[in-house]
């Protein structure tokens, strides 16, 4: 069984494993490999250990890094300050409705890679061409959203810290509005959402700490609820210490009990008492006495 170990080529990107191929590298160590893309310069964040399925097959570290691999990697950043620049050019030049995040280069130049985000697919062959034209290498467009955007530029959140997608995250968890309900949080839209425009991570962690609390309190309330029995008798130690009273008569099926027949017997007197008043203030209209009519020739 052949060793690995993680590899991370960003900050807060993701982590790849790589066979160690004889190499004496440790946690923490530069080292050159050949990903996807090509030769980059990555960060050993996992430690040595067996690779649980032998079938797949993993890529090779080449080498630990050495002085030169960094200063080629201090060169190409002005490579790609450079590429940026002429793009941007090209991008407003040509009218393209796209917004240019940043660039990278490999660490032998033989690719140069555009970050972009735009809201719909954009055809970019003629911008292409542009840059191969000047740059005399491969050129590859990728699109990304905008939480990976704000993650590449970084900025400051409503906090005053650097946003967590820079500082610590690796995946993108969903959040909705509901979780800013939960919280009992204003539903301003401005106050929520990030940079990125889109609602704050931080929403997400928020709102598992308070379902766990829910959680808590509600297992809380259940163990603390007493049995019905010993509410039964409580009740009937409290009533032997009180004085004993008859209970009172209960009303035959059919019958009313004694207060309700004598609010039914001072009905009729109360409406009576309405039609007088109704009187005082609509008295009866007297209806026109007119003569009879007389026949004529009569």
């Amino acid at each position: 069984m052949s060793e690995i170990v993680g590899i991370r080529f960003k900050q807060c990107g993701k982590i790849y494993d790589f066979e160690v191929d004889g190499a004496e590298v440790e946690k923490g160590d530069l080292v050159v490999v050949e990903s996807e893309l090509g030769l980059n310069i990555g960060t050993v964040i996992e430690g040595r250990h067996r690779e649980e399925d032998p079938g797949n097959k993993r890529k090779k570290i080449i080498r630990k890094a050495t002085e030169e691999d960094l200063l080629q990697r201090e060169e190409n950043k002005k490579l790609e300050a450079e590429a940026k620049t002429f793009c941007l050019e090209r991008i407003m030049a040509r009218g393209l409705p796209m917004k240019l995040i940043c660039t990278e280069a490999t660490l032998d130049r033989k690719r140069i890679i555009f970050y972009f985000t735009a809201d719909k697919r954009i055809d970019f062959r003629e911008l292409v061409k542009d840059l191969a034209s000047r740059f005399k290498t491969r050129i590859e467009m990728r699109q990304i959203g905008v939480r990976d955007g704000a993650r590449m530029i970084g900025s400051l959140g409503i906090c005053g810290r650097e946003v967590c997608c820079k500082r610590f995250l690796i995946t993108f968890e969903p959040v909705s509005i509901k979780m800013a309900k939960k919280q009992e949080l204003v539903l301003n839209t401005g106050k929520l959402s990030g940079v990125c425009g889109r609602l704050m991570c931080c929403l997400g962690y928020e709102y598992s700490e308070t379902l766990q609390k829910d959680t808590m309190l509600l297992e809380e309330e259940s163990l603390s609820v007493p049995d019905e029995r010993e509410e039964e008798i409580a009740v009937v130690s409290n009533n032997a210490l009180l004085p004993t009273e008859e209970p009172p008569a209960q009303s035959q099926l059919g019958k009313r009990p004694a207060a309700e027949a004598g609010q039914t017997a001072l009905q009729p007197e109360k409406q009576e008492e309405k039609k007088e008043k109704r009187k005082k203030w609509r008295p009866k209209r007297r209806r026109k006495k007119f003569p009879p009519k007389t026949v004529p020739g009569k």
